[in-house]
């Protein structure tokens, strides 16, 4: 924390950690409540806003359909993307998790992380959030974080 009481992403370590966040994570669409959990953990990474990974028992899991998109992150591993389907839409890619996350990650293994951006709402300890810029990273930002936030304005275009 500086001394405003906000969390610098710029002293979050790099390579990333995983913690419990044992507050009310909390994610909206359309009349669902897709996920709520106070068991979620979060992930910090130098310059990225925290990415919430929340436990499958605590999503409607019934409205996530597993695609054959993946992607690879040099610490995490291998991840899986999930689409969200309702009767009355299909959101592409809403979701991710590692089913099998190399060392150091186990405690994020086949829980789930969403992009802000292509839901109605997630809440952190009640409080909405805003989404990371562009739908790569995927962070959630709160009041309570200071940036400047990777892949946002002054960031020297990463």
């Amino acid at each position: 924390m500086n001394k405003k009481g906000k969390e610098s992403v710029w002293d979050y370590p790099r390579p990333p950690r995983v913690e419990p966040y044992p507050s009310l994570v909390e994610i909206r669409h359309r009349g669902y409540n897709l996920a709520r959990s106070s068991g979620s953990c979060r992930v910090l990474e130098t310059s990225h806003p925290p990415v919430f990974y929340i436990p499958p028992k605590d999503i409607m899991m019934e409205l996530l359909q597993k695609t054959k998109r993946t992607s690879m992150c040099e610490f995490k591993g291998m991840a899986v993307y999930f689409d969200l389907v309702t009767d009355k839409e299909k959101i592409e890619s809403v979701a991710w998790c590692y089913e099998s996350p190399r060392k150091g990650f186990e405690s994020i293994k086949d829980f789930l992380a969403f992009y802000p951006s292509k839901v109605e709402a997630c809440f952190v300890d009640g409080e909405r959030v805003m989404a990371q810029e562009g739908d790569f990273y995927g962070g959630w930002i709160t009041s309570n974080l200071e940036g400047p936030f990777k892949g946002g304005p002054g960031t020297w275009g990463w």
